[in-house]
């Protein structure tokens, strides 16, 4: 009987160190050799120092700064396991509100966004992204109208010109990929970190 059994777990063994070891392993370090940004996370240094990742959003709130669209995600309440507290950009808990149109909740906290969008001098018709969240949660870019209707606020902040504000969002403006495949965008980090750069002796 084992005889007959042999081919088969013989199979068994060849094909797990095959599909399950060796190719996984294989496409790790192609993806390494390729694409090393990519694979190793798309972080972003910045004098020797890693200040975050492409792919995931921060919650900036100072002025000085460009702020990124909301952000749902959350954490357990350590008080009480049936609850759960605000934690923006929270890489660990990735999700959306899920709360209905109607929802008492998500109309707070939009009305939220819109009044501090409206203090902050932000022009109409506000963009969507600056008042709603995106499906993950950690949405590392915002639309290009939303970076410009912060511009005011951010040039006052730091004393610098309109005109020097818009260039920077201008020139960290991700434009569609061969003028048509996806949506013009602003990676919020990297505007952020040009800005520091702009204002540095």
């Amino acid at each position: 009987m084992f005889s007959q059994l042999r081919p088969a777990l013989t199979l068994i063994l060849i094909f797990t160190l095959l599909t399950g070891l060796a190719l996984p392993l294989g496409f790790v370090g192609l993806g390494a050799a390729v694409f090393p940004n990519q694979a190793g996370g798309s972080l972003i240094v910045r004098d020797g120092v890693v200040r975050g990742s492409a792919l995931i959003g921060q919650d900036f709130t100072d002025p000085r700064y460009f702020h990124p669209r909301p952000s749902a995600t959350t954490i357990a309440d350590p008080n009480d396991a049936t609850k759960t507290l605000p934690s923006p950009y929270a890489a660990d808990a990735s999700n959306g509100s899920n709360l209905a149109p109607t929802s008492a909740t998500l109309v707070a906290r939009v009305a939220a966004s819109l009044a501090a969008w409206t203090h902050d001098g932000g022009p109409s018709p506000v963009p969507a992204d600056a008042l709603t969240t995106s499906a993950s949660g950690l949405d590392p870019d915002i639309s290009p109208a939303n970076a410009q209707g912060q511009r005011a606020r951010v040039a006052a902040a730091r004393g610098l010109t309109d005109a020097a504000v818009r260039a920077l969002v201008d020139a960290h403006t991700t434009r569609p990929l061969l003028g048509f495949i996806g949506e013009p965008h602003v990676n919020v980090l990297r505007l952020n970190l040009a800005l520091d750069a702009s204002a540095a002796p």
